[in-house]
């Protein structure tokens, strides 16, 4: 079971720090992901590992990013240090705004009703002084210089990635994102315990050389068979640890290519989870369903895991 929290950061000068505004509030996913060797690798969906490039979120995402750099030039002024970027922003924040002008921040206001109704002055009236007694004492406050918003840049990331193992008493074992597919319609990815060792509790590394490669061979009808973490936590606690459930269905339209459809049942939290054939072999990967309908669930074909799996088998079968 993998658990990813991730979160909003900026970059500002060069220098980086994680955002605690309520724009950015860190983020939590669960997903599935399993083991193909021995050097700790497993395979899961890019949209576990990096959810903030998924389709569905990007445009989103890159909209937040755009008014949080600009409301962060709003306040952030050139004398606070470094190390107070996190502490300043977090406590200013009220005061940030996404109407941002210039980086010297002058005419940020609309005085455009200040002169409707205004009579006209004689020269010798006494106002005139009080206004330019006014603008001497305005003139005489020191002016702050902010930062330009093109030094700042706001995106999301990783804070951190782990991944629980089948009986295991809620131990996560942390991770890194070793690679995600550069195409879009390849929703997968290769995870890696950091310690590039797959544990010895784990008996059932999926061997890849054993898939079913030519996805033209899966018929509709033919037995589907999913093992994951459908809800991730909630479902996987139990009192004697956390547990992998397995889900039966059918191929319910061929291939086309790229991904396989079947009925079976899933929901959040299973992305990533391995497809078996009723001879046990890797037909797919999991990856998407109709949402708030099941049975309309769809999986990435296993050949299509040679374009991110790094191992030596993954090399021969592109090359065939």
């Amino acid at each position: 079971m993998v658990k990813h929290r991730y979160a909003f950061f900026a970059k500002i000068k060069g220098t980086e720090v994680q955002l605690n505004i309520p724009e950015a509030s860190e983020q939590t996913l669960f997903g599935t992901a399993f083991f193909v060797d021995k050097a700790g690798n497993m395979i899961s969906n890019s949209h576990v590992l990096q959810p903030w490039i998924s389709p569905e979120n990007i445009d989103k995402i890159n909209t937040d990013a755009s008014n949080i750099r600009r409301k962060i030039a709003s306040i952030l002024t050139t004398d606070i240090s470094e190390d107070g970027y996190e502490t300043f922003i977090a406590s200013n924040w009220g005061n940030a705004s996404s109407e941002y002008y210039d980086e010297g921040h002058e005419g940020n206001y609309d005085d455009s009703e200040s002169n409707e109704g205004e009579e006209f002055v004689n020269s010798n009236d006494s106002t005139v002084d009080s206004a330019a007694s006014s603008e001497d004492i305005a003139a005489s406050i020191p002016q702050k210089d902010y930062v330009p918003e093109d030094q700042i840049e706001v995106y999301m990331k990783t804070v951190d990635i782990s991944v629980a193992l089948h009986n295991s008493a809620e131990e996560f074992l942390p991770c890194t994102i070793e690679k995600v597919s550069e195409d879009q319609s390849v929703d997968l990815g290769v995870l890696r315990l950091t310690s590039k060792q797959t544990p010895n509790t784990v008996v059932n590394i999926i061997n890849l050389s054993n898939a079913v490669t030519d996805d033209q061979t899966l018929r509709p009808g033919e037995k589907a068979v999913m093992i994951g973490y459908p809800l991730g936590e909630d479902l996987a606690q139990t009192i004697s640890g956390i547990k992998v459930q397995l889900y039966n269905g059918q191929i319910s339209k061929e291939s086309d290519g790229t991904k396989i459809q079947y009925n079976v049942t899933s929901t959040h939290g299973a992305s990533g989870s391995p497809i078996f054939n009723n001879c046990g072999q890797l037909i797919a990967v999991n990856f998407s369903g109709v949402e708030n309908v099941q049975g309309y669930n769809f999986g990435i074909i296993a050949k299509k895991i040679y374009s991110v799996y790094p191992a030596e088998v993954g090399v021969e079968r592109v090359q065939e």
